[in-house]
């Protein structure tokens, strides 16, 4: 089975370019204004544009209202909308109400209580993303490159649907996709040369890490296959 990619907080038309051309399966556009990786509705609006039907496109938000909704939805016209704040389970009800779009809710992680927190969740958001905490004194929720212990998700309900992030790259996601078995994974600045800075050479690279990965898994699986 392919893993699923998501590149998050795409800001030009080169890195929405590539990231495609290499085979991400979401794009995500950043709209938070503390964030490196912010963009203007109409800008992610015309990149999706390049896009669209190649890729799922995401839209990011931390504690939007619903007349920031309004705004981006109308502009960019995305396939889910990820809700990266601390929307509670009848927010995350009430937007799926209102704009008929199914929903990712990002949690961070740095212990199993966090993980607990699924529960309220589940039957709710669509998915989850499960991000790493962010350090002390970060006003980001995310996008901060850091990575919460995977063997935490050893804990999780098999039926539990979610994307794995916090500090992924070329150099690790190989290891978290062998020890967490996950088939979704979503990069932001493990891609990067400076915040919100997509770095091509980087992407390249992230995607043959994967590739790589999936290849391994694959043969490892194979070999099970024959001696069971």
């Amino acid at each position: 089975m392919k893993t699923e990619v998501k590149i998050c907080g795409l800001k030009t038309a080169e890195a929405v370019d590539r990231a495609v051309a290499l085979g991400a399966s979401h794009t995500g556009f950043i709209f938070f204004p503390k964030s490196p990786r912010n963009i203007e509705p109409d800008d992610a609006g015309r990149l999706a544009a390049r896009i669209r039907g190649k890729a799922k496109i995401v839209a990011v938000t931390v504690n939007a209202d619903n007349d920031d909704l309004d705004e981006i939805i109308s502009a960019l016209s995305p396939d889910i909308l990820q809700l990266h704040g601390e929307e509670s389970p009848a927010r995350v009800l009430n937007v799926k109400a209102v704009y008929g779009l199914p929903v990712i809710k990002a949690l961070s992680i740095r212990d199993a209580d966090d993980l607990r927190r699924i529960e309220a969740y589940i039957g709710i958001a669509d998915r989850f993303l499960l991000d790493a905490k962010p350090p002390k004194g970060s006003e980001l929720p995310g996008g901060n490159g850091v990575s919460f212990d995977w063997r935490l998700l050893e804990a999780l309900d098999d039926g539990v649907d979610y994307m794995l992030s916090g500090g992924l790259n070329a150099d690790n996601v190989g290891e978290a996709l062998a020890m967490t078995g996950i088939r979704a994974i979503d990069t932001s600045s493990g891609v990067e040369s400076a915040p919100g800075v997509k770095d091509l050479v980087r992407m390249d690279a992230f995607f043959e890490a994967v590739n790589r990965a999936e290849a391994v898994i694959g043969k490892h699986a194979a070999v099970a296959g024959r001696n069971t």
